[in-house]
């Protein structure tokens, strides 16, 4: 299928770049937000228009796109508990859901079975990238918004456009991102730990990260990426929030559970993640959890001695 006419639902910090990509692009472009004010300054910016409700702007649309903060609400925004004001009331056989928010996978595939019947098909396709960067799932485009990884969806269309197997390939793209957090969530406090322990040692803060980056398998994404640019120059400006990292590390560990599977080191780089988050602050940002480590072992870690 060749997809044209595309609503999307969430236009706040993520939502609006990734949908005014898509207004520049050509697509034919409606945006629903539950702040009216934040809608209205999107077409402002960008074109598109303004949709009136959730069935509005499903309303002829080849796919509707959802940048929303967890699978509950894409659920309710989808299939409305008993109210016909919902995307599904508005969208015809043969339309997509994407769902680019970080969702529960276990939730993303309940979604795609209750609309299969319908002969609406739900594709998760969640985004990753860190230093502020925000893109659309669309193209890759550079420019002040940088890159954007996007999930499953280059993967489940054919050529043709035609999706291939949509009920299992749902919930896998959320499953992998929230996975691929609970890695780099992992990996930065393992640095800020072992650094800790290393400047309350004597050791300077910039040559451990150089050293680690050098002895440890050539390159730890953590370190180069947040603990040098962010954590030693305390800018603490990645722009992802503490809080949602958090949140991911939970669905990574829910994930484990709901399969039955055996993740010690998930659940208890979880807790930790979550009693830092409930110290220092949801909105912080994920670099600042270094706090926490430098206040228990009484140290700062910085670029100099």
């Amino acid at each position: 299928m060749k997809i044209h006419k595309v609503g999307f639902i969430g236009v706040g910090n993520m939502g609006n770049p990734m949908a005014g990509h898509l207004v520049k692009a050509g697509f034919d472009v409606a945006v629903f937000d539950i702040r009216t004010e934040v809608a209205r300054a999107f077409v402002a910016q960008h074109g598109g228009r303004t949709a009136r409700s959730l069935a509005d702007v499903a309303d002829g649309a080849d796919a509707v796109i959802t940048m929303l903060p967890n699978d509950k609400v894409v659920r309710q925004v989808v299939l409305g508990d008993g109210s016909e004001n919902c995307v599904a009331a508005g969208l015809a056989k043969g339309a997509i859901v994407i769902d680019m928010s970080t969702s529960d996978p276990t939730g993303t595939r309940g979604l795609a079975e209750a609309l299969a019947p319908r002969g609406i098909a739900v594709i998760d396709a969640p985004v990753m990238g860190g230093g502020g960067v925000r893109e659309g799932w669309h193209a890759r485009h550079h420019g002040r918004w940088g890159r954007l990884t996007a999930g499953a969806l280059p993967a489940a269309l054919r050529g043709d456009g035609t999706l291939r197997d949509p009920l299992r390939r749902s919930g896998t793209a959320h499953a992998l991102k929230a996975l691929a957090n609970y890695v780099n969530a992992c990996a930065l406090i393992n640095a800020v730990e072992a650094m800790s322990i290393g400047r309350r040692f004597g050791l300077d803060a910039k040559l451990m990260a150089d050293a680690l980056i050098a002895m440890c398998s050539g390159r730890n994404h953590p370190i180069e990426k947040k603990v040098v640019p962010h954590i030693l120059t305390r800018r603490f400006a990645t722009g992802i929030a503490m809080g949602f990292i958090g949140k991911d590390l939970k669905i990574a560990v829910d994930t484990a559970k709901a399969i039955g599977g055996f993740a010690p080191l998930a659940e208890r780089v979880s807790e930790l993640w979550c009693a830092a988050v409930e110290k220092l602050g949801y909105d912080l940002d994920q670099t600042e959890i270094v706090r926490y480590w430098e206040e228990a072992n009484g140290v700062t870690l910085s670029g100099g001695r």
